[in-house]
């Protein structure tokens, strides 16, 4: 991956007592270096500065970025240093070492380390530019995105058929709206709130909130914040019926409240996550789609747990063939797996809102094959 495979050595703790050095495959000629040379974008036929790397780096710490992905120290070394599990590999010994003075990590696992942007590097499998794009996004896109869902979240108090669609949908809890934090956009007046608290139309629009002829991007949705995105489901039939913001859709919803249950209960959609939540299934999360990206299925490989997958039974079988494809990718990783059969085109959500209850549910879940 990446341009440049040249083997450097990285020393963390240098000037303190003697330890192991780490030698790291690194992507760029300069990582670990002393001397101004630039990371290069593409063989030297492009560069960055030292300077505004070193930059982007002091905004972002590694161990934040690190924790923002749902990764945790298991031990604690001298010197400010820890261990966990690698995100980059399916680690069930901790073999992950982070330096947070000096902001680099190096895995004894799988023998890679470096920075921030190395991390985000391997971590989504991109090259230096794409990762340089999604450490500045990570960057810049947190307070906007959390001052629009904010406001979204107003707004649906405001807008009886945000309400409206939610109950029709199931979802008339307080109790989950709150958790779920989810919102409203009626269209036409996001992009004015942003804008007197300081965001540039430019920014808006690289966000995505804002489209080009600066309207706002969602319009007569249901809000849901994401990690680093936002989901709108429309309440209008003429519209397309989902939408993201640019870049990635994150990982697994709600996962760092789930990752410590023994048994989790895996959902392609958001509404079928708040059907199964407002009935107590606590344990649940949602990919967000049958199709996991890489981050998400590291997360459910990142522990000993029993998955049951509760896919949605279409009826042109894409729901169970890729409950089944995934099935035979968790238990080549040695993840315990169940697959939830639900009555012939119904995926969860339907389930509840034609009657279906808990007990019914956990008979579901109780019969789920292998």
């Amino acid at each position: 991956m990446g341009t440049t495979t040249t083997a450097h050595r990285v020393v963390l703790g240098a000037g303190r007592s003697p330890g192991p050095a780490l030698f790291a495959v690194t992507h760029h000629p300069c990582l670990g270096s002393e001397g101004p040379l630039p990371y290069s974008a593409d063989r030297g036929k492009k560069s960055v500065s030292r300077q505004a790397l070193d930059e982007l780096k002091q905004q972002i710490p590694l161990l934040d970025y690190l924790q923002a992905h749902d990764w945790q120290p298991t031990r604690r070394l001298g010197r400010g240093r820890m261990m966990g599990l690698c995100p980059l590999h399916s680690d069930h010994k901790p073999s992950f070492l982070v330096d947070p003075i000096k902001n680099l990590f190096y895995c004894y696992g799988c023998g890679r380390g470096g920075d921030v942007i190395r991390f985000a590097e391997l971590y989504y499998d991109v090259r230096f530019p794409q990762a340089l794009t999604l450490l500045r996004q990570w960057c810049g896109l947190a307070p906007v995105l959390h001052q629009a869902t904010d406001f979204y979240r107003i707004q649906l108090h405001r807008h009886g058929e945000g309400v409206a669609y939610l109950f029709q949908r199931g979802v008339r809890s307080p109790e989950l709206i709150e958790h779920m934090r989810i919102g409203y956009a009626p269209g036409g007046c996001l992009r004015g709130w942003l804008t007197q608290l300081g965001h540039s139309l430019q920014a808006l629009r690289q966000a995505g909130l804002v489209t080009a002829a600066g309207y706002d991007a969602y319009k007569h949705r249901v809000v849901f914040p994401l990690e680093g995105n936002l989901y709108g489901r429309s309440i209008s039939p003429s519209a397309p019926p989902h939408r993201f913001l640019p870049g990635a859709k994150g990982g697994l919803y709600a996962w760092e409240q789930v990752r410590q249950y023994p048994k989790v209960i895996l959902v392609e959609g958001l509404f079928d996550y708040a059907v199964l939540w407002q009935a107590g299934f606590h344990n649940v999360t949602c990919s967000m789609g049958n199709h996991l990206n890489v981050r998400q299925y590291r997360q459910l490989c990142d522990n000993l747990r029993t998955v049951y997958l509760a896919f949605d039974a279409d009826t042109n079988g894409s729901g169970p063939q890729a409950a089944h494809s995934l099935a035979c990718r968790l238990k080549e990783q040695g993840v315990s797996v169940r697959r939830v059969s639900l009555p012939d085109g119904h995926d969860p959500n339907s389930f509840f809102i034609e009657g279906g209850d808990a007990c019914q549910f956990q008979s579901l879940l109780e019969a789920a094959l292998p």
